[in-house]
């Protein structure tokens, strides 16, 4: 039985990782861009709260780095870097919060949200000196908060939607 389950979560997640490379040539298409709207934050985190923390890192993890092979968005050096880590860490968060630690699903969010973000900003950090590029408090700033609030107000509108809609219609289980 353990193996069938092993298997609903695999393909659940490659189902994810497929959405994370093309929700983003989706938005591309109507002109909206990946650092303003986050669609690839979308898939990785609805990963993480569904089929819980492993999963969701593994998500984080393979989603940019497929969309930068098959797209070459986002550019894997100095960006795609940080947005593996980032995302690896917003999987993981909404995981570990929401279905290891029974977490709500705002505060599990949020959690990951912020959590990802400063993962970002320290992996951003470390990859911009390696390139000789300017990188501070400004700018890790802007671009993780100011620049990404229509995406960060759509993740905090919609994700809970889904999670609440799938656990109303017993279709999403917590694990400890």
């Amino acid at each position: 039985m353990q193996s069938k389950s092993n298997l609903k979560y695999l393909i659940l997640t490659a189902m994810f990782i497929a959405v994370g490379v093309i929700l983003p040539q989706a938005f591309h298409l109507f002109g909206g861009t990946g650092p303003v709207f986050l669609p690839m934050h979308i898939p990785v985190l609805l990963c993480g709260f569904i089929v819980g923390w492993k999963y969701g890192m593994i998500c984080g993890i393979i989603t940019p780095l497929l969309s930068s092979l098959f797209t070459g968005m986002p550019v894997m050096f100095p960006i795609g870097i940080g947005m593996v880590f980032e995302l690896a860490t917003y999987g993981l968060l909404c995981g570990l919060l929401y279905k290891s630690l029974n977490k709500n699903v705002y505060v599990s969010l949020i959690g990951a949200m912020l959590g990802g973000r400063v993962v970002s900003g320290i992996v951003n950090a470390i990859v911009m000196g390696v390139a000789s590029k300017p990188y501070g408090l400004s700018i890790f700033l802007t671009n993780a908060f100011v620049k990404a609030i229509p995406g960060i107000i759509i993740q905090i509108v919609l994700i809970p939607l889904l999670i609440i809609a799938l656990e109303k219609a017993g279709q999403l289980e917590k694990v400890k």
